[in-house]
């Protein structure tokens, strides 16, 4: 009766042959309490040939055979009968028993060995004793070596899914009453506690990992949970608060709030309102992930008036007690549980998790009505502080410790409970971790079983009252990166679980009362009138508030969610610390003011609700102003605003159908004040900034288009304001878009032309050319912008540009304007001997091009320019070569005669640019010869032959050279090997 064994087959596959396991299962009162099997699986959990087995026997009673335990069968034979019975067994299994059957029989005849001094012999197919432990079959060294396996994978592999199903397990195991479940998480803990980063983050000083720091969370609330249990002997309780001790005090051991410690109180105590939390951090305790577990030990379920909510359905307060304050009812004689909500919540978790559905709803309803009780209280008091407060404009009231991102999830708790009430499913099953279900679970209204008369109300609507009264509950933001994190992590996963919620008449109603409770509640809200500067922004949460009240009431819904759009941290900065970079807030006093680590994810969400609302807003115009009034008083960030205005743009051109010019206007001037943000700062998106608005005010029409070129100073560079604005209001692609007529042409083409000149005034250097381009239809705006390019010219310009601007009057067909461009560049240059590779010879040799093109009078102009400015042999030489080549003046300007001859090197101008030539043959020489090495001769004789060359064109050239080379021979007769060469050369 206490042992069931058999035979398993597993039917062949296409792979696999077919197998036959000997499964063998012993049970104790209701419970498998070993179990063994041929598979050698090794896994936490049964295989399926256990399975299968205890399955048949539950399925198919009258098919096992129920035999006596084998004791009493062997009691019934004689001495032959149990000596055949010894033999035929050994002789059935004598490979495997007969070492044993040796060693039991020479035990057994010895006199004083240990087998013979106890009476009786064991049976394992008896049950245990009476007083024997009896639980589940747990293998436990199977649950260490799979909680080790999946933390060596670091995350990776799905481990940590497998570890939330490992967690999951225990829950169940909770709440099947089964004692393994504190076991098994034990096991689990001692491996997390032995995990060997741990060590390894804490020398580094890094924080754990994102992943395992919610596995430690989660190992923590089961913790709670655990010495929660309504129904735990004490001595359980006590070796669990020794382990926990044990661990906690472990210098590994992580702490609660991630990396440093926090000032939240204790467990035990209800939350006192008060400003001075700034205590030293030294004098703060060490809180660990198990230190709420560790306080939870000292909760008790023994108080009366506890065991009475739990206990019943209908419990009130005698009618005639209901006049006059309670601390244990309301005033309708519903009880009331006025312990720390964090707390009260844990036993929620507690009963939920081992089991006790029913009382855990009534503790719920229990505290909710406290809440309630609180709301009312505070907003009367709000009502008497209010004008004093409005005054000041700030609180110094608020929570330390907010609901919502907190270590024991209360709000979720709550809510879950509720909703798990409501669920319209076969299995009430539990929802234990955030497995993404693919669809979303249906719930109905279940009425509130309550002892009083108004019991219209639902689990459902509570359910959705608790989470608003949650969410909207006014709070500082905790400190530290992780703990900041985790709200935010959190504001989501109940928003998620809200929005599974279909919102009936009954929940709107619900809804609507609690919003306008949360927009009356004073500094004890977090969408109350004043806010503490650094109370957790309520964005998130209004843009839900904000979509699920817009179809029921709009009115409610715009003001909730304006209301929220504040950003406090960011309106008054601290007064020390570096005010142009808000993200890092470090003020004065440091515990006053934590850093913000999440701002950049607030801001974004501020952004969020912005642009939903923008969305919403589309085509009314007076909605659309508040919500933009809003935007520009809250929103401190230029990409944020920027991203707006994109996102207004976009909802206001929708591809299939006409703009809406309301949210157009409301793009563009967005648009505009992210123009005003950035003008003066650098930013790396300001030329898309500038392209987009140009593209939004095009969108709008020609007056915005008019509109931004008058007002540029105010909104563009004067280079943005050329190459960019101007340019693309004139192109091809604006006039067809806006299908302009004549005037409106002429008139877009007039405010180019103004900006043109005016940003060449300010900025010559980078706009004459734009300027330029921009002027060519307009004989008189041309000649200015020319006449501004002159005056800049001898003090602004550098040649480089001026060379740019006379090559773009040659294209224009104005050689004459070219060539005082290329004068003037030529006055700011200055070529050394060794550049002959200077990007500015081009330059060059075009300028000297363009002179003898235009005659003889324009290059003796330039050669002394040239002479003076470039010291580089080769260079003059490609430009004396050229102009001997072909006659002067061949551009033939009218009224000028050619006589079409080549011109001398023997008479000016040539002579003066090949006497300069010559000499800088001369000076390079003797510098290249000072510090020349062997592998450099063959080209230094090369260079000498082109210098030859020069020489020759003169009229005594030879002689010359000859005398330079005899020179050369004289000063450097030390380099032998060289001069060498030369006489080979040149003789």
């Amino acid at each position: 009766g206490f042992h069931l064994s058999g035979t398993v087959t597993e039917p062949a596959t296409a792979t696999e042959p077919e197998m036959t396991y000997k499964v063998a299962i012993s049970f104790d009162r209701c419970k498998i309490t070993s179990v063994t099997c041929g598979c050698g699986n090794k896994d936490i959990f049964y295989c399926a040939h256990v399975v299968a087995l205890s399955l048949y026997r539950i399925r198919k009673p009258d098919q096992v055979k129920l035999r006596l335990p084998i004791s009493e069968t062997l009691f019934q034979m004689n001495r032959d009968q149990l000596q055949k019975f010894v033999q035929y067994l050994i002789t059935a299994h004598h490979t495997e028993v007969l070492p044993t059957a040796q060693k039991l029989a020479d035990e057994i005849l010895s006199s004083n060995s240990e087998i013979n001094q106890v009476h009786g012999a064991p049976d394992p197919t008896a049950g245990a004793s009476i007083d024997d432990e009896n639980c589940w079959h747990l293998d436990e060294e199977q649950v260490r070596e799979q909680v080790k396996l999946f933390l060596s994978q670091g995350g990776y592999y799905g481990s940590g899914k497998q570890l939330n199903s490992m967690f999951a397990k225990v829950r169940e195991m909770l709440r099947m009453r089964d004692s393994n479940g504190a076991r098994m998480l034990t096991l689990i803990t001692e491996q997390f506690m032995a995990d060997p980063r741990l060590s390894l983050w804490r020398q580094q000083g890094t924080g754990i990992t994102e992943k395992c720091r919610q596995l430690w969370d989660e190992l923590g609330a089961l913790w709670v949970c655990v010495v929660l249990n309504p129904h735990c002997k004490l001595e359980e309780k006590s070796c669990w608060l020794r382990q926990l001790r044990k661990w906690g005090e472990m210098d590994v051991c992580p702490l609660e709030d991630g990396n440093y410690g926090n000032e939240l109180p204790n467990i035990t105590n209800a939350l006192t309102q008060s400003s001075g939390h700034s205590q030293d951090s030294l004098a703060r305790p060490r809180r660990t992930v198990f230190t709420r577990a560790i306080e939870g030990c000292d909760l008790h379920w023994q108080d009366s008036h506890l065991q009475r909510i739990i206990s019943s359905d209908f419990y009130v307060s005698p009618s005639y007690q209901r006049e006059g304050e309670s601390l244990l009812f309301n005033s309708q004689g519903q009880p009331l549980w006025l312990e720390h909500v964090p707390t009260a919540c844990a036993r929620v978790d507690a009963l939920r998790s081992h089991g006790y559905p029913r009382e855990a709803l009534r503790l719920t309803v229990a505290i909710i009505n406290t809440l309630r009780l609180q709301q009312q209280r505070q907003l009367e008091i709000y009502k008497h502080q209010k004008k004093e407060l409005l005054q000041r404009g700030a609180t110094t009231i608020t929570n330390l410790e907010g609901w919502v991102g907190h270590p024991l999830n209360p709000i979720g708790c709550l809510f879950l409970t509720l909703t798990e009430a409501c669920r319209l499913e076969e299995e009430n099953c539990l929802e234990i971790s955030d497995a993404g279900d693919s669809k979303p679970p249906v719930y109905q209204h279940v009425p509130v079983m309550t002892g009083s008369q108004d019991s219209d109300e639902s689990y459902l609507s509570l359910a959705l009252e608790v989470a608003l009264m949650g969410m909207g509950q006014q709070r500082v933001m905790p400190e530290g990166l992780y703990a900041q994190d985790k709200v935010c992590r959190n504001e989501e996963q109940i928003i998620a679980r809200l929005q599974d919620l279909e919102l009936d008449p009954v929940l709107v109603q619900t809804l609507r009362k609690q919003c306008i409770l949360l927009l009356e509640g004073g500094p004890f809200s977090g969408l109350g009138e004043v806010i503490h500067r650094e109370s957790v922004p309520m964005h998130t949460f209004a843009k839900y508030l904000f979509s699920a009240l817009l179809p029921h009431d709009a009115d409610l819904a715009y003001k909730l969610a304006l209301r929220a759009m504040r950003l406090p941290v960011l309106e008054t900065t601290a007064p020390s610390g570096d005010v142009t970079h808000p993200h890092h807030l470090v003020s004065v006093v440091p515990s006053r003011y934590p850093r913000w680590f999440t701002l950049g994810h607030l801001e974004s969400q501020q952004c969020e609700l912005a642009s939903t609302m923008l969305t919403a807003a589309k085509g009314d115009m007076l909605r659309l102003r508040t919500v933009l009034e809003a935007i520009q008083k809250n929103i401190h960030s230029s990409s944020l605003i920027f991203k707006l205005a994109q996102d207004a743009f976009k909802i206001a051109t929708p591809a299939d159908s006409n703009s809406d010019t309301t949210l157009l206007n409301v793009a563009l001037e967005l648009g505009l004040q992210v123009m005003r943000m950035t003008l003066s700062t650098l930013n790396w998106r300001r030329r898309e900034m500038v392209r987009w608005l140009v593209t939004c005010a095009t969108e709008v029409g020609v007056r915005a288009l008019v509109s931004i070129l008058q007002s540029w100073y105010s909104l563009f560079t004067p280079t943005e304001a050329t190459s960019i604005v101007a340019a693309t209001v004139m192109s091809h692609n604006t006039i067809l878009r806006l299908s302009l007529d004549y005037p409106q042409r002429e008139e877009l083409a007039s405010c180019a032309r103004t900006l043109a000149l005016q940003c060449a005034m300010k900025d010559p250097q980078n706009c004459a050319l734009s300027a330029l381009t921009l002027c060519e239809k307009d004989h008189i705006a041309f000649e200015t912008a020319y006449q501004i390019v002159i005056d800049a010219a001898s003090t602004g310009m550098t040649y480089t540009q001026l060379f740019t601007i006379a090559r773009y009057m040659e294209h224009r067909g104005y050689p004459l304007r070219a060539f005082k461009l290329a004068s003037l560049a030529m006055t700011h240059l200055n070529l050394a001997y060794n550049q002959d590779t200077h990007p500015a010879i081009n330059d060059v040799l075009w300028a000297c091009a363009l002179s003898h093109s235009l005659g003889k009078n324009e290059l003796a102009a330039i050669i002394p320019l040239v002479v003076k400015s470039v010291h580089c042999a080769t260079v003059l030489s490609d430009i004396l070569r050229r102009c001997t080549m072909t006659a002067p003046g061949l551009a033939g300007i009218p009224g000028r005669r050619n006589s079409g001859k080549l011109m001398s090197t023997d008479k000016a101008p040539l002579r003066q640019l090949l006497d300069a030539t010559i000499s800088a043959y001369i000076n390079t020489t003797h510098s290249r010869l000072t510090h020349i090495s062997p592998r450099h001769y063959g080209e230094f004789i090369e260079f000498l032959s082109k210098a030859r060359e020069t020489f020759l064109l003169a009229q005594d050239g030879h002689i010359q050279f000859a005398q330079f080379i005899d020179n050369l021979k004289q000063i450097y007769k030390g380099k032998k090997k060289l001069m060498l060469l030369v006489r080979e050369r040149f003789g």
